[in-house]
């Protein structure tokens, strides 16, 4: 998205769209080998656990004042915002996948707090329900035309959404739980953001394809808990 659009995307870091491209092509030249390093298994531990903490502090120091500034009211930082802590959840998971020792105590500690990851992606889970059931009328509004009753359909993934983070939460069939979610997440990704994608390619500078790429990393995420909650207690 950054070869396409000028700056940096929103989704990364707020109000830096108007940056020289050569800046967007740089951010994107390294998204690019991140996920090449970590889809390969190349020193993906390490690279992760960076990632997640870069993440986490684009969420505290870039996604969070905006937030703070601009209210409740506006939804585009709120979603931003909780999409940018998903994200670092999911890179601290994939660190905690497999943990090398290291002869650093700081690192080993990260580390070792990799598995929190789940929680903020919990977090998301959780504060995107209670959007979907407070903001019905918004939210049932992006539903595609095609699917028939809009309001029961965001109140059902309200409540899947929830549900799923309470199951994180607490532990209860997390494995199973998750493993659902992201049957759900997966379904949305071709019954709604592709949809949109593709009849409004172009709409907010490419923000459509950005949903479809969001919500296929949720999916994953989603997958990640599925698969380390039956076999590491330490996740569930």
């Amino acid at each position: 998205m950054h070869f396409f659009y000028p700056g940096i995307r929103p989704i990364i870091l707020p109000g830096l769209s108007d940056l020289p491209s050569p800046i967007g092509y740089l951010t994107g030249i390294l998204l690019i080998i991140s996920g090449v390093l970590v889809s390969f298994g190349k020193k993906f531990s390490t690279l992760s656990l960076f990632m997640g903490v870069v993440c986490l502090a684009l969420f505290l120091f870039g996604h969070l004042p905006p937030f703070l500034s601009t209210g409740p009211m506006n939804s585009s930082p709120w979603v931003k915002m909780n999409k940018m802590l998903a994200f670092a959840g999911g890179f601290l998971l994939i660190t905690a996948a497999e943990a090398p020792r290291h002869e650093n105590k700081m690192f080993n500690t990260l580390f070792k707090l990799a598995p929190i990851g789940m929680y903020f992606y919990a977090i998301m889970l959780y504060n995107f329900s209670v959007g979907h059931i407070v903001s019905m009328d918004g939210v049932s509004g992006l539903v595609p035309k095609y699917i028939p009753f809009p309001k029961f359909w965001t109140f059902i993934g309200g409540i899947a959404l929830m549900g799923s983070a309470i199951s994180i939460f607490t532990g209860y069939k997390t494995k199973q739980i998750t493993l659902l979610l992201a049957a759900v997440l997966f379904i949305w990704l071709w019954s709604l953001h592709f949809y949109y994608a593709i009849r409004f390619p172009k709409w907010n500078e490419g923000e459509n394809f950005v949903g479809v790429l969001t919500c296929l990393a949720f999916c994953g995420i989603a997958l990640m808990i599925s698969a380390t909650a039956g076999r590491d207690k330490t996740v569930t």
